[in-house]
Order: C-alpha cells, then sequence, then structure tokens
C-alpha cells in the first residue's frame, strides 16, 4: 500500500497500490507498462487534426484479484497467531 497524489491531481492525496510494485507479485492484476507512452492525434477548435503528441499511457490495476491473496494472508496469519497462543 501507498498514499499517493496522481499527477492530474495533486490536491487529492490517494491511499492504494502503485500497479509497478504488484506486477512482480501479483502479475494477472496488472495491464500496461511501466512508465509506457502512445501517440495521440491534437486537434485545433475546429476539429482538423493538427500533429500528435506523446502521452503517458497509464498501467492500471484490477484490485478484486488481489481480494484472494489478502484473504489467504490472514488465513495464514490467524493461523499462526492461534499456535503461538497455544
Amino acid at each position: 500500500p501507498a498514499r499517493f497524489n496522481f499527477k492530474a491531481d495533486t490536491d487529492t492525496t490517494v491511499d492504494g497500490f502503485l500497479a509497478h510494485e504488484v506486477s512482480s507479485i501479483v502479475p494477472e492484476a496488472i495491464t500496461g507498462a511501466k512508465d509506457a507512452t502512445r501517440e495521440q492525434d491534437v486537434y485545433n477548435s475546429d476539429g482538423e487534426k493538427t500533429g500528435t503528441e506523446t502521452v503517458p499511457d497509464y498501467q492500471s490495476i484490477d484490485q478484486s484479484k488481489l481480494v484472494p491473496l489478502l484473504v489467504k494472508t490472514i488465513q495464514e496469519l490467524e493461523a499462526r497467531i492461534t499456535a503461538l497462543e497455544s
């Protein structure tokens, strides 16, 4: 878990996961590549294409795929606590 601000909204602090840190643990929960970019068309006010620009192509994380791993870890920790208390 991490506390961070998105570049697009620097005034709002969010608690969550960083996709590139989770990718080595639960790769199936991550889409995209760290620091990837893509070309995007640029249009003028008349709707005419005037060129392209490079924009970030952000990674994303499907947090629902983390739930089974987290529940299993809690179960294992509860078992260890019970064993230590016995």
